[in-house]
């Protein structure tokens, strides 16, 4: 890719970009949110044109006009935000628009198809049902279905964004083997991550993009993780390691006792038994699907336990009643921000005020005070570093992390007593990894209690003073975080075997 140009309304999202990527080459692409990356990977697999620029194909140049015209190409991508259709199966996705044999006579041969999405999902450990509906499945899952998607049409050139979110430390080595083994085939992939360790475990080449602009592009073995994430913010960044905090246990502020929820597929958490303190942070580690998006919402009051108790501060709270976990202090930050975490069509200071219109400051009688919500959004705003034009903009405008700074920005100004972040910094840039990460410690400094769920070990070895691991919905082990063993937490997420 030569020159690479595209202008949006009011922004350069390429500002000629050159990107080369050779075959048999697995070649990392960073760079902040914002940086570029989608759209030049969208030019790359014809979701968009180009304004300036030039494609060339194994020598040749090329224009697609459409993405069916990259896929006949042999590119695939593994979209961040996905591209799936909820009412139909995980194999009726995989195989939709898929001209070949297979794909236009689904309806006779429903179960060969089937049979050869689980054979490549249990190749690769990819671990989901052919015949499940993706509204049915988690965030975790569906991004596995994207994944599935691209290695069922054996594409030449393969774009991966961010693919690793949902595995086990296990399981990314097994999946950096299989892309290591199709680069040895003469394939070229392509792999878009915000973790510097794995680009360096699994990368040839790296090419660096801010602003817009290719900034570098650098042989993997000649980089640190340190340099990189220098060349992707421009500035030095801490490397997501361990801080050590001096903590003060309080009061037990979460208690859930043998707690059993149904998920849309049937018992999602088994007889789930935790607790967390004031002033710590305990961190659920499990592979997606594994019932810690059900526990989260149990806690959080929008689902309701068929078994069992969920405690706030000694007092038990009504089952599936939002409401009530609110006015508990339970705050929430869903992993999917975007549908759960905020209403997309509102403004900034509307979303702000989601869970405290009733509040004197937010509402007199049945009338809104608009211009109070205004103020405190401004002040949040510039509290929380959230770059938007201003208090009216619509979330739906704002780049992955500002969405999660208001989501976060409008729970922790609740005064809550605990905190349950899920996933809150998936599909997130280094530089707001930071961010989020120092929100979560300072919450903890200063008498909250975090539970946090998350699939990214590193995440929660560096965060987590307790680790609590989830398989099947049940509660398989506890460690300490500070002298836990990562291989060890990495088989219990995976049931206790090796998926190689």
């Amino acid at each position: 890719m030569r020159g690479i140009t595209k202008r949006f309304p009011g922004v350069v999202a390429n500002d000629h970009v050159d990107f080369e990527a050779g075959a048999g080459e697995v070649h990392a692409l960073l760079g902040e949110n914002g940086a570029g990356k989608s759209t030049l990977s969208n030019i790359l697999t014809g979701l968009y044109r180009p304004d300036e620029g030039e494609i060339f194909l194994n020598g040749r140049a090329v224009e697609f006009d459409s993405p069916r015209q990259a896929l006949d190409a042999g590119i695939g991508m593994v979209h961040q935000h996905f591209r799936l259709v909820e009412p139909f199966t995980v194999a009726e996705n995989v195989v939709l628009g898929d001209h070949r044999g297979e794909g236009r006579s689904f309806r006779l041969r429903r179960r060969t198809i089937e049979r050869r999405v689980a054979e490549i999902s249990k190749r690769y450990g990819l671990h989901v049902d052919p015949r499940a509906r993706i509204w049915q499945l988690s965030v975790g899952e569906q991004q596995r279905v994207e994944i599935l998607k691209a290695l069922y049409r054996e594409a030449r050139i393969l774009i991966l964004d961010e693919p690793t979110a949902v595995l086990t430390p296990q399981e990314a080595e097994v999946l950096f083997a299989t892309l290591r083994e199709m680069a040895g085939e003469g394939r070229t992939v392509i792999f878009i991550s915000h973790k510097l360790h794995e680009v360096k475990a699994v990368s040839d080449r790296v090419t660096v993009l801010r602003g817009g602009r290719s900034i570098a592009t650098v042989t993997t073995a000649d980089a640190t993780p340190r340099s990189l994430a220098a060349l992707m913010v421009g500035r030095e960044v801490a490397a997501t390691e361990r801080v050590e905090r001096v903590t003060s246990v309080g009061e037990l502020v979460l208690e859930v006792e043998r707690c059993s929820v149904l998920g849309e597929r049937g018992p999602a958490v088994r007889e789930a038994s935790l607790s967390v303190h004031a002033g710590e942070i305990v961190a659920i580690a499990g592979v997606a699907g594994n019932g810690q998006r059900e526990l989260a919402e149990a806690i959080a009051g929008i689902r309701a336990p068929a078994e069992g108790l969920v405690r706030i501060r000694g007092k038990s709270l009504r089952p599936g009643d939002p409401r009530t976990a609110i006015a508990a202090g339970v705050a929430y930050v869903p992993e999917d921000r975007l549908g759960t975490g905020l209403a997309p069509s509102l403004s900034i200071a509307s979303n702000l005020a989601l869970k405290g219109y009733r509040e004197r400051h937010a509402s007199r009688g049945p009338l809104l005070r608009l211009r109070a919500m205004r103020d405190r959004a401004v002040e949040l705003i510039g509290r929380y570093r959230i770059a938007a034009p201003g208090p009216d903009t619509q979330a739906r405008q704002l780049s992955g992390g500002n969405l999660q700074k208001v989501v976060l920005a409008r729970e922790f100004s609740g005064g809550p007593h605990l905190l349950v972040a899920a996933a809150p910094t998936r599909g997130l840039d280094v530089g707001a990894i930071e961010t989020v990460h120092a929100y979560l410690r300072d919450a903890a400094c200063e008498g909250m209690g975090v539970l946090l769920i998350s699939e990214d070990l590193d995440e929660i070895l560096a965060l987590a003073d307790r680790v609590v691991v989830m398989y099947e919905g049940r509660v398989l082990g506890e460690f300490d975080a500070a002298s836990a063993d990562v291989e060890e937490i990495g088989l219990a997420m995976a049931g206790g075997q090796d998926p190689r």
